[in-house]
């Protein structure tokens, strides 16, 4: 068999960023220090967060609503066609992940991060059949999730996600339908053999449909969907460059790339490109198939909207390129064997946390870094507040959130005051201003880091932490630093809770 060098490069530089980044598992039975950390959810960002703490030697406990077969998040509830849309480069969760292809399916994620589970010794560290719909503070200040049987703790860290059940909405004269129905997530087992699907949406949850209608030979394929969304080829090098839009906004140059997309990729395709709405408003579509299959005759895409269902497919009101949902157009009926409800998911609720966190004009996601509330440096809602991207949820970020939150936890002089975690809510919203959606309510991965390194930047004394907080290198030196600054301000009469 013939080496591939692309393959082995990739391999190597696996291998590289394992060895230099991958903070060390415990040993077996290790006693660990405080301070100690909640998670709740054991999805992707919960097991990386964990494998982040124990790593550093930090305590933890994760909490699971579901059994030990929901391990894993959403990838554990997708169908097997389903996998990565963007590029596994994109999609390194933690540093010692190794991906063996560059779009890996649902069950190569899920054993990543079965395989990350394990590794780090979270097996024991780990509650399941446990919902948490409370988090309260004992007289001490520290963290109580329910109630005490369950712990106390020094930080709390969300890792809920952003996909809770999914959403199967009823539509008018649906038990007239004579063919089948299912959610674009429950497909296992099932098969669009030629038969005449109907894909209800036009998401990332239609690419999921999708998907499985190539995967088993479908006769033909039509999507309906009620608003136009951009669509991104599936290439990593395109979708890293529209990451690296600092500011997280439609510029003066927004053109440059939609301009780009329409003639390179949607080209012959241009009236599905949206008239309105930015490339940079909301999270595209990633997917180079959907075209391919259009262009063969193999799928179709209707913009309009659902009348009702028919004994033998869909009442549609196709509407014309720029008319709004609900506006007039021309109804007629879309023949199907199968509909798949591409409709997405509910949005898990962060109702458990304290009311105070939800105050406006500084509820989710307009929270410090977007993720911790002003009023609490010790609670981390990572990966589950963000609303629009252009980037990734399974990358580095994780890392460097959980690491804020320990150095918060651990170094006073480097925690956020309330006062000034607020004065940069308000400065990003005024940088953000002329935005024509909230500022918090789409980002880029670029934008991103550069809040990371603002957030160490602004503070001197985060400074000693930034290869930590960054990178995951060494903690010893920093905190024989805050050892002497909790010297001197003991010196001074300032306390400090003790860990």
């Amino acid at each position: 068999m013939a080496l591939n060098p692309v393959a082995f490069l990739y391999q190597l530089i696996q291998w590289v960023l394992d060895k230099l980044f991958s903070p060390n598992p415990p040993p077996p039975n290790a006693v660990l220090n405080r301070p100690r950390i909640a998670i709740i959810g054991a999805g992707l960002t919960g097991v990386s967060a964990a494998a982040h703490c124990v790593g550093h030697g930090f305590d933890v406990c994760i909490f699971e609503a579901g059994d030990e077969k929901t391990l894993g998040g959403i990838w554990s509830k997708v169908n097997n066609t389903s996998g990565l849309q963007i590029h596994s480069v994109m999609y390194r969760f933690h540093p010692s992940v190794k991906w063996g292809s560059g779009y890996p399916d649902r069950q190569q994620i899920v054993s990543q991060i079965t395989e990350l589970w394990k590794r780090y010794g979270l097996q024991d560290k780990t509650k399941f059949n446990t919902r948490i719909t409370s988090v309260t503070k004992d007289k001490q200040g520290r963290w109580i999730l329910n109630d005490p049987s369950n712990g106390r703790f020094d930080g709390v860290m969300a890792a809920i996600g952003s996909c809770g059940d999914p959403k199967m909405p009823h539509v008018q004269d649906q038990e007239k339908f004579k063919g089948e129905i299912f959610h674009s997530s429950k497909l296992d087992g099932k098969t669009a053999e030629g038969k005449d699907v109907l894909i209800i949406g036009g998401g990332a949850s239609a690419v999921e449909g999708l998907e499985f209608v190539t995967h088993t030979n479908a006769k033909s394929t039509s999507i309906l969907a009620r608003s136009d969304k951009w669509i991104i080829p599936r290439n990593a090098f395109v979708d890293i460059l529209l990451a690296m839009n600092v500011f997280g906004q439609e510029t003066i140059f927004s053109w440059i790339p939609e301009f780009l997309l329409r003639r390179l990729f949607y080209r012959d395709l241009q009236d599905l490109a949206p008239t309105k709405g930015g490339l940079f408003e909301g999270t595209p579509m990633v997917n180079s198939d959907v075209f391919h299959q259009i262009r063969s005759g193999k799928a179709h895409w209707y913009r309009g909207d659902i009348v009702r269902y028919t004994e033998n497919g869909i009442l549609f009101n196709h509407r014309a390129k720029g008319v709004p949902k609900g506006g007039p157009g021309r109804e007629e009926e879309i023949k199907g064997d199968m509909v798949i409800m591409a409709t997405g998911y509910t949005r898990p609720s962060l109702s458990f946390l304290p009311k105070e966190v939800f105050a406006s004009p500084y509820q989710p996601p307009n929270w410090y870094l977007q993720t911790f509330p002003p009023q609490h440096y010790d609670i981390c809602a990572n990966n589950c507040t963000y609303t629009n991207a252009i980037g990734t949820v399974g990358n580095y970020h994780i890392g460097i959130y959980t690491r804020l939150l320990l150095v918060f936890l651990v170094d006073p002089l480097a925690r956020p005051q309330e006062y000034w975690a607020k004065k940069w809510i308000d400065m990003t919203r005024f940088l953000k201003s002329r935005s024509p959606i909230g500022a918090f309510d789409f980002f880029t991965y670029s934008e991103l880091i550069y809040w990371f390194v603002f957030c160490v930047a602004i503070n001197p004394f985060r400074w000693k932490w930034a290869p930590f907080v960054l990178f995951g290198i060494g903690t010893t030196l920093p905190m024989e630093i805050v050892k002497g600054e909790d010297q001197l301000r003991n010196g001074l009469g300032v306390t400090k809770k003790a860990y």
